[in-house]
């Protein structure tokens, strides 16, 4: 690890005018959102300008232009195979792991770093963006252990932090009261809807600060979702969350601001109320309405 190399850095050290803010009234105005009053006074943590990214030789985004605003929910929706997931991928450079994918044009800014300079270091960019996938998979270890896995790899062993670290981040999955007396059970007895929130639990052990969800739900009954989707409204207090759902209601019910994409593109972006109620594409229409999709 590069320990000179420029990283994303937590909320609590950023400078905030980023060079994104401060550039921000001097480019021409694009498709902008239009949202209610404390949306607007949120800053813009994440800037995606002019994103083009590819697989191979297979064009997989097109010039995205998106704005991902400090502690707010984002849901991005659109059919299968539309980019969504992709672009969550890219926030956290998890596309990185597959062989022959590239951002070819444009950039992906957070606190106006460009996280694809490659002075970024990675590790640390991840520590910052953590990811909750579409299935839950708890390491074959102890509840305890899952959720300081992260610290050890940073050299953090001493037992009283590593509890408090352990309480704090299952109190904030909301699991602390269903697992305490079995810490040191293993994590693969959890049901699946407890897992789901013990793998958040983990990613906000490290203390990122922003949290990717690559559709959490999917895979669990609605009582375990409707548990998910709790947690999700007490999160965003504390963290950014960008969130991938095929699920509309889940969408409408979970998020603040909503993206559509449709074969790569981002076709429209704005408040969820307003996606939901009076889309200003007929294909975002189309798509919400269940004409295709």
């Amino acid at each position: 690890m590069n320990e000179n190399a420029p990283a994303v850095k937590p909320h609590h050290t950023v400078n905030y005018m980023s060079e994104s803010q401060a550039s921000e009234s001097a480019r021409p105005s694009e498709t902008l959102a239009i949202e209610p009053e404390h949306h607007k006074r949120a800053r813009t943590l994440i800037d995606i300008e002019h994103v083009d990214f590819f697989y191979g030789k297979s064009h997989a985004l097109h010039d995205i232009n998106l704005k991902i605003k400090e502690k707010l929910v984002t849901a991005f929706i659109g059919p299968s195979g539309c980019g969504k997931s992709t672009l969550l991928r890219c926030l956290n450079r998890m596309n990185d792991l597959i062989d022959g994918t590239r951002v070819a044009n444009g950039a992906i800014k957070i606190h106006g770093v460009d996280i694809y300079n490659p002075d970024v270091d990675v590790i640390e960019l991840r520590k910052r963006v953590g990811m909750v996938f579409q299935k839950s998979n708890p390491f074959p270890k102890s509840i305890y252990e899952n959720i300081v896995y992260g610290l050890r790899l940073q050299g953090i062993n001493n037992k009283s932090r590593l509890d408090e670290v352990v309480e704090r981040s299952l109190r904030g999955a909301a699991l602390w009261e269903e697992v305490r007396d079995r810490l040191h059970d293993s994590a693969l007895g959890l049901s699946g809807g407890q897992q789901q929130r013990l793998c958040i639990a983990r990613a906000i052990a490290v203390e990122p600060e922003i949290i990717l969800m690559d559709e959490p739900c999917s895979a669990l009954d609605p009582i375990a979702t409707a548990k998910v989707e709790e947690l999700i409204h007490e999160l965003k207090k504390d963290y950014t969350i960008v969130i991938v759902t095929h699920n509309m209601q889940q969408a409408g019910r979970c998020s603040d601001m909503t993206a559509f994409f449709y074969l790569g593109k981002l076709i429209e972006f704005d408040a969820t109320e307003k996606i939901f109620t009076n889309p200003s594409q007929k294909q975002t229409e189309d798509y919400i309405t269940g004409r295709f999709g």
